[in-house]
């Protein structure tokens, strides 16, 4: 699984849409400094997604979040691939007995699928929308993740990627 955390604020993304001419669409514009935080963790031969929107993005929640997968996976060994964010590498945090952490090297969140799917949730779930308060954000994101959990088959378009389908093949037959 490749996890990451995404930031989901009161804060509008303007971005193109189509309207008929000579009409021309109002997008209302928002700037608020309040966040909610979305984490993910994909498998990228499956689609399957797990999420967990959280208050914050440090140590704590991480852990909350590791527990959780861990829970919904009690039968399974998961090799989890995780970003050098400073509260993935606090001591602190301890992986449950049925994941084990790998990080990506530094600086290279291209490396990391998940990241198209915070892509997909910003492009097709909060484009142009602007919310009256955070737990209507939330309610959002709520509806997002559950709406990508549901399609295993649109998340594994997004994240399985060749070389990574590859490398996990490979590994199998060595």
């Amino acid at each position: 699984m490749f996890q990451d955390e995404a930031r989901f604020g009161r804060i509008s993304d303007v971005r193109r849409c189509w309207a008929p001419r000579p009409v021309r669409p109002l997008c209302q514009g928002m700037l608020t400094h309040e966040y909610t935080y979305a984490y993910g963790a994909v498998d990228v031969c499956t689609g399957e997604l797990d999420s967990l929107i959280l208050p914050h993005v440090n140590t704590e929640c991480m852990q909350v979040f590791l527990d959780e997968v861990a829970a919904r996976h009690r039968d399974k060994h998961i090799v989890m691939v995780i970003d050098g964010a400073g509260w993935h590498r606090s001591d602190a945090l301890k992986a449950p007995h049925n994941i084990l952490l790998l990080k990506l090297p530094a600086y290279a969140p291209e490396l990391n699928p998940i990241e198209h799917v915070w892509d997909e949730l910003r492009e097709k779930f909060f484009h142009n929308r602007a919310f009256n308060s955070l737990e209507a954000l939330e309610d959002q994101l709520e509806l997002a993740l559950k709406t990508l959990e549901e399609n295993p088959s649109t998340v594994r378009s997004i994240v399985s990627w060749p070389w990574i389908r590859d490398a996990f093949l490979n590994s199998l037959v060595n």
